[in-house]
C-alpha cells in the first residue's frame, strides 16, 4: 500500500513581500530570466558583451545615473572563442577581466540543467549569467517546439536566478516568420518567451546591410512598465549608446498599423527638415542639433531624411545636408 503524502501548506501571511530588484531597470531584473533575441548578425552578442563590460566596472549603465557596485559576470558563448574574440572585445569595451568568468566546457558541454551552472554562480557570487545562444544550451535531446521538454530546462535557470539572486540572460535567434507580432517571433515553443520575465528584441533600424545602427526594444515585461527602446550602433565589436526612442518591438518589425493613418511624427519630421533646408545647405551637426531641440527622434529624422532624398556631402572635413 502506498504511503499517503502529507500536504505542506504555506499561508500568505507567512510570506514576506519584497520588491523586485533590477540589474538594469526596466529591462533586466535580478532573480529572473531575461530573453534577448534577434536575427543572426544583428548584434545580440556584441550588445550583451558590451553590457557585461559596463557591469564589471562602476561605470553607469546606458541612460542611467545611479551609482552601483561592479558585479561578476559568467559568460558562456559557443559561437565566439574566448581567446581571440570574446576577451579582446571585452577588453576594448573597458571591462574588468578579473570579473569576467568562464566555465570550462572542453570536456562536457553545458546545458540549462547542468548543476555546474548553479555551483559556479554560487562560488563566484556572480550577479549575471549569460548563455549564448539558446540552441546550444537547451540540451541536444530537447525539442525546442515541445513545451513539456522546454519548461523543465528553463525551470533550472529560474531556480538559479531565484535562489542565488542572479540575473540570467539567454540569447536566442528569432524565427523567420515575417509579419507575426514580435512576441511570436521566438524560435520554438511559446513557453520559451513565457518562461522569461523580460524579453528584449534587438534589430536593425535600416534594411541597409552596411548600416551599423541597431535598436533594442522590450517585447515583453512582466515586472515593470515597457521601457523606452534603446538606440545604439555597433562596429568592430564595440557599442556606442546613442539615444532612447519611443518605438515598440512591433513597430520595429513593421507589424504595427494605426488604422491606416499616416505617421504624424514622420510627417512632422519631414516638414521640419524641408523648412530647415529650403534656404540652402546646413552642416550635419547643426541639422542634428535643431532636430534634437525640436524633440524629433534620431530614427524618425533618419527615415524622414531618406524619404525626402536629402543629400549628405562632405566639404573639406565638414558634412553638409542639402535638399535634392
Amino acid at each position: 500500500m502506498l504511503k499517503e503524502k502529507s500536504v505542506d501548506i504555506i499561508r500568505a501571511s507567512e510570506i514576506e513581500p519584497k520588491e523586485v530588484r533590477w540589474l538594469w531597470y526596466p529591462y533586466i531584473p535580478y532573480g529572473k530570466v531575461t530573453l534577448i533575441q534577434g536575427d543572426p548578425g544583428d548584434g545580440k552578442s556584441t550588445f550583451v558583451l558590451n553590457l557585461a563590460a559596463l557591469l564589471t566596472t562602476d561605470r553607469p549603465l546606458p541612460f542611467t545615473e545611479e551609482a552601483r557596485e561592479p558585479v561578476t559576470v559568467i559568460y558562456q558563448n559557443t559561437e565566439d572563442d574566448a581567446d581571440d574574440t570574446v576577451l579582446p572585445r571585452f577588453i576594448k569595451a573597458g571591462g574588468d577581466v578579473n570579473r569576467l568568468v568562464f566555465i570550462n566546457e572542453a570536456e562536457y558541454p553545458l546545458t540549462f540543467s547542468d548543476e555546474r551552472l548553479y555551483k559556479a554562480v554560487a562560488q563566484e557570487n556572480a550577479k549575471l549569467l549569460i548563455l549564448d545562444p539558446l540552441s546550444s544550451y537547451i540540451g541536444s535531446n530537447v525539442s525546442l517546439n515541445m513545451s513539456n521538454e522546454v519548461r523543465p530546462q528553463f525551470n533550472s535557470l529560474i531556480r538559479i536566478a531565484r535562489e542565488l539572486d542572479c540575473a540570467v540572460i539567454v540569447v536566442a535567434h528569432m524565427n523567420k516568420a515575417q509579419g507575426l507580432k514580435a512576441l511570436y517571433r521566438t524560435t520554438g515553443s511559446i513557453d520559451i518567451v513565457a518562461a522569461a520575465r523580460s524579453s528584449l528584441l534587438i534589430a536593425r533600424t535600416s534594411s541597409d546591410i552596411s548600416d551599423n545602427e541597431r535598436i533594442m526594444a522590450v517585447q515583453k515585461s512582466n515586472l515593470a512598465p515597457m521601457g523606452k527602446s534603446v538606440l545604439f550602433s555597433v562596429g568592430d565589436g564595440m557599442v556606442e549608446w546613442l539615444d532612447q526612442v519611443d518605438r515598440s518591438a512591433d513597430e520595429i518589425l513593421g507589424n504595427c498599423v494605426v488604422n491606416g493613418r499616416p505617421d504624424d511624427r514622420l510627417k512632422e519630421a519631414k516638414d521640419f527638415i524641408q523648412s530647415m533646408l529650403e534656404n540652402g545647405p546646413l552642416t550635419a551637426v547643426e541639422c542634428e542639433n535643431r532636430l534634437k531641440a525640436a524633440g524629433i527622434r534620431k530614427t524618425t529624422a533618419k527615415k524622414a531624411k531618406k524619404e525626402l532624398g536629402v543629400i549628405s556631402e562632405k566639404e573639406g572635413a565638414v558634412w553638409f545636408w542639402k535638399l535634392a
